[in-house]
């Protein structure tokens, strides 16, 4: 019945904008912005960064963003400091797969090292909202695992041969703009960055049965 009934929500989504031209749109985004970063990642390879480093200094800003969530009572301007360190986080972890890319330096450790760093990331950002009580312990629980199971179905997915790039309403960029620009409005109005953890909890456990149904439905096409 549930998987029923999440098909006809999707159906009715595919109605108003086609599945087609969704995912079309969504890779030409990417890869301009990745084509728009390749002089950056040009530059952090010419200053000594690899794609390691990079990623190791993703999860320091999250660390770093972690730890102003936490301590937001504390220290002037910590909401939005958090939500700079968080969007630097995201944006070294997009540089790094583009030097690994442009400088041929792509490695099966690589990108194991990438996806476990980002999933750190994620639990520490998640877990210092909830600690500086800027969300509800469930629905912060209920956005962290939905986000973890984003990751773990598109690996899944794609160990059996089925590509989930761009498929479903919150991957990890859309999720650190949401959480980035919450922050910012939590400075002007309290409480919005607590609805904008319900939001990804509704988002991301969205995407996980968006995700799932397209892998059952691409595995029963074989």
């Amino acid at each position: 019945m549930l998987l029923k009934s999440v098909n006809i929500l999707l159906e009715c989504v595919n109605r108003r904008i086609p599945k087609y031209e969704r995912g079309k749109l969504l890779t030409r985004i990417k890869q301009r912005m990745q084509k728009l970063m390749v002089s950056e990642a040009k530059l952090a390879h010419h200053v000594g960064f690899t794609p390691n480093s990079m990623s190791i200094t993703g999860i320091l800003f999250a660390a770093f963003s972690s730890f102003m969530y936490w301590r937001w009572q504390s220290i002037h301007f910590s909401l939005i400091l958090g939500s700079l360190f968080l969007l630097a986080s995201g944006y070294c972890d997009m540089m790094d797969g583009i030097i690994a890319r442009t400088y041929a330096q792509t490695s099966s450790f690589g990108g194991f090292m990438d996806s476990l760093l980002d999933r750190y990331a994620d639990a520490l950002i998640f877990g210092s909202i909830i600690l500086g009580g800027l969300c509800s312990l469930f629905w912060g629980l209920v956005a962290l695992i939905g986000s973890l199971l984003v990751s773990y179905t598109r690996a899944r997915a794609e160990a059996e041969g089925v590509k989930m790039e761009t498929k479903g309403l919150a991957e990890r960029p859309e999720r650190i703009l949401i959480v980035a620009a919450a922050s910012f409005l939590e400075v002007f109005q309290s409480g919005v960055l607590g609805y904008a953890v319900i939001l990804l909890a509704a988002l991301t456990n969205i995407t996980v049965l968006q995700r799932s149904i397209y892998f059952y439905r691409a595995i029963h096409k074989k």
